[in-house]
């Protein structure tokens, strides 16, 4: 099903920044940039005004109708998740998923998901806070604290609200390619890409792009310039002039991810945009991304993004 339109669940005590990332996402008008224009709703069980966390009274023009009837719903911080949903509620969750809507989550919101059973033998994340709690609610529930989301198919689970950033910029990935995603990213003026099993809680405050360590913000920098060659972790902890050790270390309490990890992740990203946005060679791709061969490509292609990198770039030239 292709995500035209996107539905969230408004309430009294909703989360004002929750509700700004998916307006700001899926409301804004990023035609210009090559997306389509998305119809996003905001919807209530019973529409009309509701006061957010912040105090701010927002209008909730739709119901439950309308959720249950989109090609996305997403589910923000959701306060009374220690009490069970309406049957309203649920059923609008039930329908929309039987209709072939993604249905996703940050922070909370994965226990309206996981009320309706959606998550049954699945991985699912949330707010690493409440983790414990959830999981002694809904031990049928394969739950994975430590990560910044998951994407179980048609279901997509996040974890703070910050997470609701990743969440969003991932499922414009998945649809529309990681040009396009970048492209709403540098717009925000947020990082284009976080994979989803960098760690939700590090040690260090991140109040740059990526870390809050200039040393380490530069060597990430000069290392997203030069994937191309065969970078190793010795060659970014000598730039910065550490030991391995210590910088492996230091490169995880900061960013939450290895340096291996982090560098992986890089390369996936690059070669997606150049199978997206270039006429280029498999061979000539998995040089410039450091993989060195099409069959180094491939085999990581395959293990993580479940499909070839030339069937990959068929699907989105189709799009």
């Amino acid at each position: 099903m292709a995500l035209r339109t996107v539905a969230a669940l408004g309430f009294d005590g909703v989360g004002s920044f929750g509700l700004g990332i998916l307006g700001e996402v899926f409301g804004v008008d990023h035609t210009g940039l090559g997306l389509p224009r998305f119809e996003f709703s905001l919807c209530a069980e019973r529409p009309g005004p509701i006061r957010s966390d912040s105090g701010l009274l927002i209008h909730a023009e739709h119901g439950l109708d309308t959720l249950a009837a989109a090609d996305l719903v997403v589910f923000t911080h959701w306060p009374g998740y220690a009490h069970p949903p309406s049957a309203a509620l649920l059923d609008a969750i039930h329908t929309a998923y039987d209709n072939g809507a993604v249905i996703a989550s940050h922070c909370t919101g994965a226990w309206l998901l996981a009320n309706a059973g959606l998550l049954d033998g699945r991985r699912a994340t949330t707010h690493w806070r409440v983790a414990d709690e959830f999981r002694a609610r809904f031990p049928q529930v394969d739950l994975v604290p430590e990560v910044l989301y998951i994407d179980e198919g048609r279901l997509v689970t996040g974890a703070g609200c910050a997470a609701g950033v990743d969440v969003s910029l991932y499922l414009l990935r998945r649809e529309f390619g990681a040009a396009l995603a970048t492209a709403v990213a540098r717009e925000m003026v947020v990082p284009p890409h976080r994979d989803g099993g960098q760690a939700q809680f590090i040690s260090a405050p991140i109040p740059s792009a990526e870390c809050g360590n200039d040393r380490l913000s530069d060597v990430m920098a000069w290392a997203k310039a030069n994937l191309g060659r065969q970078l190793t972790v010795d060659d970014l902890a000598n730039r910065a002039l550490m030991s391995p050790r210590s910088f492996a270390r230091h490169f995880k309490a900061t960013v939450g991810a290895t340096p291996h990890a982090w560098l992986l992740a890089q390369r996936l990203h690059h070669a997606e945009e150049l199978l997206e946005t270039r006429d280029l060679p498999v061979e000539e791709i998995a040089r410039r991304s450091g993989f060195g061969t099409a069959a180094a490509l491939r085999e990581q292609f395959v293990r993580r993004r479940g499909v070839p990198p030339r069937d990959y770039r068929r699907s989105f030239a189709s799009r």
